[in-house]
């Protein structure tokens, strides 16, 4: 499998964590104190290096412990010394630029929620916090979008109006039923017309294009039931 390689932030000037093991035989040029102030992951494959005093940024979690030693913790390594931590890593981008500056960034690509699920996983208590907020100042700002309604006319003939208001679907309504021919006529075939006018709700963001392929979709198909018109 490929693998990916991120540089990092360094930090400087702070206490680190003193029980870290040796990292690889290149690593070994950053020391400090006897100590290399480097980290090397392997998160679902992909490779990430950063320092340890971005990781012991919160003591409380897992990679807190993790940076420790601590023994209690069952991590293994591959066979450069990376720990190998079995999550994905496209979501492992945000938790760790979190705790190398203290900001929250998403790539609009991925979901708050699978940032989320990393940072309950890693028992980082503010990143789920902050997450949390975003996600609820996410969905409030959706419930707050106002909701139009598409009406559509279809022209139906007598025997043919009971089978499509029972088969509408995805949120179609019928709203009013408009008779347009005579009851009246020459051949025993005649039947009476119909303006059949239904609804459904649509919200502020979708797109006209949108709509009418949905409509298209969801409203049931008569040979002849000719469209007369849309509108909102």
């Amino acid at each position: 499998m490929a693998e990916n390689s991120f540089d990092v932030n360094t930090g400087s000037g702070a206490s680190f964590c003193r029980r870290c093991s040796t990292l690889s035989q290149g690593e070994r040029g950053h020391i400090l104190g006897g100590v290399s102030k480097w980290v090397r992951l392997n998160v679902g494959g992909t490779y990430f290096l950063t320092t340890r005093q971005t990781l012991c940024r919160d003591p409380k979690s897992f990679l807190y412990r993790l940076c420790q030693a601590d023994p209690d913790l069952d991590s293994d390594k591959d066979e450069t010394g990376a720990y190998l931590i079995d999550r994905d890593p496209t979501y492992f981008g945000p938790v760790l630029n979190y705790l190398r500056h203290g900001k929250l960034v998403i790539n609009k690509d991925l979901a708050e929620e699978g940032v989320l699920e990393e940072a309950e996983f890693y028992n980082i208590t503010s990143l789920i916090k902050l997450v949390k907020d975003r996600i609820r100042e996410r969905d409030s700002k959706t419930s707050q979008v106002p909701v139009k309604h598409v009406y559509r006319v279809l022209q139906c003939q007598e025997e043919e109006l009971t089978q499509m208001v029972s088969t509408m679907s995805d949120g179609w309504k019928f709203e009013q039923l408009v008779s347009i021919g005579s009851p009246y006529g020459y051949g025993r075939d005649h039947q009476s017309e119909f303006l059949l006018i239904v609804s459904r709700e649509v919200k502020g963001e979708e797109t006209s294009f949108q709509s009418r392929s949905s409509e298209s979709r969801s409203l049931p198909v008569y040979n002849p039931v000719p469209l007369i018109f849309s509108f909102y």
